[in-house]
C-alpha cells in the first residue's frame, strides 16, 4: 500500500511542475531562428503567399518544406531537404542502402538523376525551443555525415581492386541541385 501512495505522490509532483513553454506548431520565423542558432544563414522567399526558407550547411544548400498547416503561418511539422544532382547518372543502390543501414534520423531517396537527403521534424504534441534548435543542428550534422559517406563509400570488394566498385565510387560524385 505504501508503494501506491508513493506513485500517487510522484504523479502529483509531476502535475505540479511548472509548465514549459512548449511549441505544438512552428512559424517560419521560429524555424529561421533555430537555423540561425545552429550557425546557418537563412534566406526567406515568399512564393504564392507561403514563406520559403533556404539555408546551407557544409557549402551545400537546403530548404524547409512545410508539412501540416495549423494556420496559414503555423505548421505541426516540416521537412529539411537537400536535393543533390548526381553527375553522370544515378548512384549505385548500395550507396543508399549502406546509408540507411548505418544512419538514423535522415533518409535518402533517389529521383532520376537527383538524390534527396531529408529529415522530418515533428513538433505536434509539444517541443521546447531547445529541441527545435537541436533538430536543426542534428540535420546539419547529418548533411556532413552524408557527404562524408558519399566521399568514402566503397564496398568491401573495392579493397580487392574490383573495377566495377571503383566505377561505382566514381559515380558517387554529386553536386548541389540548382
Amino acid at each position: 500500500m505504501n508503494n501506491t501512495t508513493t506513485n500517487i505522490t510522484e504523479a502529483t509532483d509531476i502535475a505540479a511542475a511548472p509548465a514549459l513553454d512548449l511549441l505544438d506548431a512552428v512559424t517560419p520565423e521560429q524555424v529561421s531562428d533555430a537555423i540561425k542558432a545552429a550557425g546557418g544563414a537563412v534566406t526567406t522567399i515568399e512564393q504564392d503567399g507561403v514563406v520559403r526558407l533556404h539555408s546551407a550547411s557544409h557549402g551545400i544548400g537546403f530548404q524547409v518544406l512545410w508539412g501540416n498547416p495549423v494556420t496559414t503561418t503555423q505548421y505541426t511539422d516540416f521537412t529539411l531537404s537537400c536535393p543533390l544532382h548526381v553527375q553522370g547518372g544515378t548512384l549505385p543502390e548500395a550507396v543508399l542502402a549502406s546509408w540507411h543501414r548505418t544512419k538514423r534520423f535522415a533518409r535518402v531517396a533517389q529521383h532520376g538523376d537527383f538524390v534527396v537527403l531529408e529529415m522530418d521534424v515533428v513538433v505536434a504534441g509539444g517541443v521546447s525551443h531547445a529541441y527545435l534548435a537541436f533538430a536543426v543542428r542534428l540535420w546539419m550534422q547529418m548533411m556532413g555525415e552524408f557527404f562524408l559517406h558519399l566521399r568514402n563509400y566503397g564496398p568491401a570488394s573495392e579493397t580487392r581492386g574490383d573495377a566495377a566498385n571503383a566505377e561505382a565510387r566514381d559515380a558517387a560524385g554529386v553536386s548541389a541541385a540548382a
